[in-house]
């Protein structure tokens, strides 16, 4: 009997072992590789809106009668304070001469970045360039001699081998988690140029950015979100490929923008019964929704119900597919189209189109020393709001602040995106009707604002000085 239990626990440890020694091991992969990926963190140089106080009220004083009525019945808003810096996410250093790969989202709002390396060297970055639709920025330090990544082929990545990730969770730097492919080719809501890579890595705010390594050491993605209630980790993170991240960076790096094609339809996804209903034996391919009049599927005769199974001799399976293909296709290529229409496949010819340029790349450039188009002292680019939008918002009248140089306006407590309603005793209607008021006012003189925000309207003063004038 004692034989047996001896002979048991021999074959039970040699098991255990065996399976322990199967386990990865990450370590050598974080010393040579770990070196290379960044902190990121930023300063709002703009006056950020904290806590809540009752407004100015202009004109009136503390023992006027009608002091308190408008005390009680104004409603609080939010009061300017400097940000201080914060941890915004992680990077990762791809070539020795500075450059950076991240989240556009991490980078995007900040008017001063701090990259944190690894050996606690400091550097001041300068965004070259971002691009939201993909979620990359581009970012460069002024230094030399740096650790670089090695960057692998997502194609090759299989489904439930490990991976890694190292960044800054919460702030807390060169954290390191693992896990393993969950799929690939994944399609996010409103994210239609990414294939993203699933996987279980614990992935939390501050991730944002990192590299996601293979086994061999190369980076395979960059993490970009979760799928949480909660805003923390519940298992489900995604990872822009970084065959994807180093084409928008190529790009960004030689015109600080990014070019991809468009040929103007909405779209939507075949289903079973859609495909039935329009004689195809499966689901495959993009049904066209409306076509833009004018736009390079129109131009080619493309129309509403069309099918697109084929774009530029490559097959398209899930709607997803259509905007990622079109999108990496170069503005003014004339391509091959293959649709379904009237139960029997036609090639139409299309010269594929130009998206746009991404506005986040507009904002990059203003940053960089091409001054706001502003007409007015305050530092402020105005546009007037359609007849639709003032539907929307339920009002009759105002500007949009779109964008903002720092300034009296800044400092005051005006946000991009507030709507100017009223200028002193006067309706806002247009921008010229704006400067106009804006240049008879002497300095030394308070104003006043009317400002909507959200469900929040009240009144916002400054004090105009000389100084303001040359802005």
């Amino acid at each position: 009997m004692l034989q047996l239990i001896l002979i048991s626990l021999f074959f039970y440890s040699s098991t255990v072992l065996a399976q322990a020694n199967e386990l990865p091991d990450f370590t050598g992969l974080v010393e040579k590789h770990g070196a290379a990926v960044v902190n990121i963190s930023a300063v709002q140089n703009l006056t950020t809106l904290n806590n809540q106080i009752v407004p100015e009220i202009p004109g009136i004083p503390e023992n006027s009668p009608f002091y308190d009525f408008f005390k009680r019945h104004m409603q609080p808003f939010p009061a300017p304070r400097k940000s201080e810096p914060k941890s915004l996410g992680s990077g990762f250093i791809i070539s020795s001469d500075g450059y950076i790969l991240t989240n556009a989202h991490v980078v995007e709002t900040a008017d001063e970045i701090t990259v944190k390396l690894n050996d606690k060297r400091e550097f001041v970055a300068e965004i070259i360039g971002t691009d939201r639709k993909t979620d990359i920025a581009l970012i460069k330090i002024n230094a030399t001699d740096l650790p670089k990544v090695t960057q692998g082929n997502p194609e090759n990545l299989k489904v439930g081998e490990w991976v890694v990730a190292i960044g800054s969770p919460f702030g807390f730097e060169h954290s390191v988690t693992a896990g393993i492919v969950s799929a690939k080719g994944r399609s996010l809501a409103q994210e239609n140029f990414v294939p993203f890579i699933q996987t279980d890595v614990a992935i939390n705010p501050g991730n944002s950015g990192g590299p996601l390594f293979n086994m061999k050491g190369e980076v395979v993605g960059i993490n970009s979100q979760i799928y949480s209630r909660t805003g923390g980790f519940m298992g489900l993170s995604f990872a822009i490929p970084i065959n994807v991240a180093t084409e928008i960076a190529d790009q960004l790096k030689v015109s600080g923008k990014v070019s991809r094609g468009r040929i103007g339809v909405m779209i939507q996804e075949v289903t079973k019964e859609l495909a039935e209903s329009f004689g195809l034996t499966d689901g495959k391919g993009a049904l066209v929704v409306s076509v833009e009049k004018g736009g390079p599927a129109d131009l080619a005769g493309i129309k509403a119900r069309d099918i697109i199974v084929q774009f530029d001799e490559k097959g398209i399976t899930t709607s997803a597919d259509l905007p990622r293909i079109v999108g990496n296709t170069k503005p003014g290529t004339k391509v091959s189209i293959q649709i379904w229409r009237d139960g029997s496949l036609k090639t139409v010819k299309v010269e594929v189109g130009e998206t746009p340029s991404d506005e986040a790349a507009e904002n990059r450039k203003l940053k960089q020393g091409k001054k706001t188009d502003t007409s007015n002292r305050l530092g402020l680019a105005l546009s007037e709001i359609t007849a639709e939008q003032k539907k929307q918002l339920e009002i009759s009248n105002g500007l949009l602040v779109e964008d903002m140089q720092p300034g009296i306006a800044s400092r005051s407590g005006i946000r991009i995106g507030d709507i100017i309603l009223g200028f002193n005793s006067k309706d806002v209607n247009s921008i010229e009707q704006f400067n106009e008021l804006l240049k008879q006012v002497k300095s030394g003189k308070n104003i006043a604002l009317l400002v909507k925000r959200g469900d929040i309207t009240t009144f916002i003063t400054m004090k105009l000085t000389d100084d303001d004038k040359k802005n």
